[in-house]
C-alpha cells in the first residue's frame, strides 16, 4: 500500500521525482568508473605495475558486473518494492567500497609467496576475481533494480526503461572518469575516495526512500550516522591498510600521482622510493649512483652535455657533476610528484641537485623530451628500473635507440644498466641480455657490456669510441681528479678484467633466433 501510494505521489510530482531518479541512476555509472580507476591503480601496485594485468582486471570486472545484472535481472521483475531494493543495494555499495579496497591491499599476503615476486597470469586472475566480486555484483544488480524502478515511475516499457538507464549510467561514467582523473586521483587518497562515493550513495538511497517513508527524519538520521561511520573509518583504515600492503617495510609516506602510487619506505639509514610497487631509487646508494654515471662518462673523452633519464635523486646527478668538463645536465622524470617527494623525504640529495646551475630539471616523458628538444648530447644515460612494464620497456627498444642516436653528437654515447648476476647467468637471463645487446647493435656500430650484478650496456655513435681497457679509464679518472668510493682504482680493473668481459660476451652473443 505504501509503495503504491509512493508511486502515485511521485506521479503528481513527476518532473522533480523523475529528475531525482535520473541523478540517482547516473550515480551508478559515476560510482563504478571512479571505483574502477581507484581499484585498478591499487591492483597495479600488487602486480608491480604490470599493465598486462589491466586486461585481466577488466575481464573480471565485466564478468562479475554481468553476473550481478543477470542474477538480479529476473528477480527484480517480481520484487514488490523496487525502491527498497535500490536503496538497499546502494547502502551495501557504500560499505562494499572500503571493504574491497581493504581486500586488495591485503591480497599481497595471500598470493605472494616471496617478497618482490611478480605474479603470473593465473594469480593475477584469482586475485582480481576474488577481490572485485562483491562490489561488481552489487553494481550490476543496481543496474537491473534501477531499470525496474525507472519503469515503475515512468510507465515506460521495460526495454525502453533499460535503455534509458543504460544511457544515464553511461553519462555518469563519463563524468566520473573526468572527476577521477582531474580531481580525485590528484587530491585524495583511496579511502577518502571510497568515503565520498559511500556518502553519495547513501544520499541517493535516502532520496529514493524518502518519498514513501513515513519517518523521513529518522531515516535521514540513520543514513547520516552511517555516513559519519564511513568517514571516520576512511580516516582510520588508510594507515592500517597501507601497513598491510607494505608488510615487512617501514612505510614513511604514500601518495597518489596521475602516473601511479608512490611510496617511501625506510630501512636503517636509507630510504627507497617505489612507484606502482617497483623500486625507483634508494637514497643514499653510492654504489648504484656511481655506476649509473661514471662508466658512461669515463668512456667519453670529454663529456660536456649529459641527458639523464630517471633516477637522478639517488646521487647520480651529484656524481655526474664531479666531472669537470660537464657544462650542462638535463635531468628528466616523467612524474613531477617524484620531485615533490624528493624535496620532502630526500632533502639532502635534492639540495645537491637544485644548488647547481648546470642542472636543468624537466618533468616530462623521456622519449617525448628526446623528440622535442633541439639540443644534442655527448652522453645519454637511461637510469630507470628494469623493463618489467610496458611503460619502462619503451626505453629498451630499437625505436628508442634510434631516437637517442639522432640526438647524440659525433662521439656520443648511450648507456643503461639492467639487473644481472655476479657469477651465474641463467638461460633466461642470458636470453634477455642477448636480446638487449642484439637490439642495440641494430642502431649503434659499437657496443660493450660491463659484467656484474648489474650489466652496463654502453653504445657509441661511431666505431673506435669505446675502450674495454680499465687502465685507460683509470687514466681519465685521475686526470679529472675524481675520487669515487666504488668505481675507482681497485673496482674498475676487477669489474672490467679481460676474462670477465670475454665470458659475458660469450654468454650473450646473438644467436640466429635472438629477437
Amino acid at each position: 500500500m505504501n509503495e503504491q501510494m509512493g508511486v502515485q505521489s511521485t506521479g503528481r510530482q513527476a518532473p522533480n521525482a523523475i529528475w531525482v531518479l535520473r541523478l540517482v541512476l547516473s550515480l551508478i555509472g559515476f560510482t563504478a568508473v571512479i571505483a574502477q580507476v581507484m581499484l585498478m591503480r591499487e591492483l597495479l601496485v600488487v602486480f608491480y605495475g604490470n599493465e598486462l594485468a589491466l586486461g585481466v582486471m577488466l575481464a573480471n570486472w565485466l564478468l562479475w558486473t554481468a553476473l550481478g545484472a543477470g542474477l538480479l535481472g529476473q528477480w527484480t521483475m517480481r520484487v514488490i518494492h523496487p525502491r527498497k531494493l535500490v536503496a538497499s543495494l546502494q547502502t551495501l555499495l557504500a560499505f562494499a567500497l572500503p571493504v574491497t579496497l581493504l581486500a586488495v591491499r591485503a591480497s599481497k599476503d595471500f598470493f605472494h609467496s616471496l617478497p618482490g615476486e611478480i605474479l603470473g597470469p593465473v594469480p593475477m586472475f584469482l586475485t582480481s576475481c576474488a577481490t572485485l566480486s562483491i562490489l561488481c555484483l552489487i553494481s550490476g544488480g543496481l543496474f537491473a533494480a534501477g531499470s525496474r524502478l525507472f519503469r515503475d515511475m515512468t510507465g515506460a516499457p521495460i526495454a525502453t526503461a533499460t535503455g534509458a538507464v543504460y544511457l544515464l549510467e553511461a553519462a555518469g561514467s563519463g563524468v566520473g572518469g573526468l572527476v577521477a582523473g582531474l580531481v580525485l586521483v590528484r587530491q585524495s587518497n583511496p579511502f577518502e575516495i571510497t568515503a565520498l562515493l559511500g556518502v553519495l550513495n547513501l544520499l541517493a538511497a535516502w532520496a529514493v526512500l524518502a518519498p514513501v517513508s513515513a519517518r523521513r527524519r529518522v531515516l535521514g538520521a540513520g543514513f547520516a550516522v552511517i555516513a559519519a561511520l564511513l568517514l571516520i573509518g576512511a580516516y582510520e583504515l588508510q594507515p592500517l591498510s597501507l601497513a598491510r600492503l607494505w608488510h615487512g617495510f617501514n612505510l614513511v609516506a604514500a601518495q597518489n600521482s596521475v602516473y601511479g602510487s608512490l611510496a617511501v619506505v625506510e630501512t636503517g639509514e636509507s630510504r627507497s622510493l617505489f612507484e606502482n610497487g617497483l623500486i625507483v631509487m634508494t637514497v643514499p646508494d653510492p654504489a648504484a649512483a656511481e655506476e649509473a654515471v661514471h662508466f658512461a662518462l669515463l668512456e667519453h673523452p670529454q663529456p660536456r652535455r649529459l641527458l639523464l633519464i630517471g633516477g637522478g635523486v639517488n646521487g647520480s646527478v651529484a656524481e655526474a657533476l664531479s666531472h669537470p668538463s660537464l657544462e650542462r645536465i638535463d635531468y628528466v622524470e616523467l612524474d613531477p610528484k617524484i620531485f615533490d617527494v624528493a624535496a620532502r623525504y630526500f632533502p639532502a640529495a635534492w639540495r645537491k641537485i637544485r644548488s647547481d646551475s648546470r642542472v636543468h630539471i624537466h618533468s616530462m616523458d623521456g622519449r617525448r623530451f628526446l623528440k622535442s628538444t633541439p639540443d644534442s648530447f655527448d652522453v645519454i644515460i637511461v637510469n630507470l628500473p628494469d623493463p618489467h612494464t610496458a611503460q619502462l620497456n619503451r626505453f629498451y627498444t630499437e625505436e628508442f635507440y634510434r631516437e637517442a642516436a639522432a640526438k647524440l653528437r659525433p662521439a656520443g654515447i648511450l648507456s643503461f644498466q639492467v639487473t644481472s648476476s655476479e657469477n651465474y647467468i641463467s638461460q633466461e637471463l642470458a636470453d634477455f641480455l642477448r636480446c638487449l645487446q642484439h637490439t642495440l647493435r641494430q642502431v649503434f656500430p659499437e657496443v660493450t657490456a660491463i659484467p656484474g650484478d648489474t650489466v652496463h650496456f654502453i653504445a657509441a655513435a661511431k666505431p673506435g669510441t669505446l675502450t674495454s681497457d680499465p687502465q685507460e679509464l683509470l687514466l681519465r679518472l685521475r686526470a679529472r681528479h675524481l675520487h669515487p668510493q666504488y668505481v675507482g682504482e681497485n673496482f674498475l680493473p676487477f669489474r672490467m678484467s679481460p676474462d670477465r668481459m670475454r665470458d659475458l660476451q660469450l654468454q650473450i652473443a646473438a644467436l640466429p633466433s635472438t629477437p
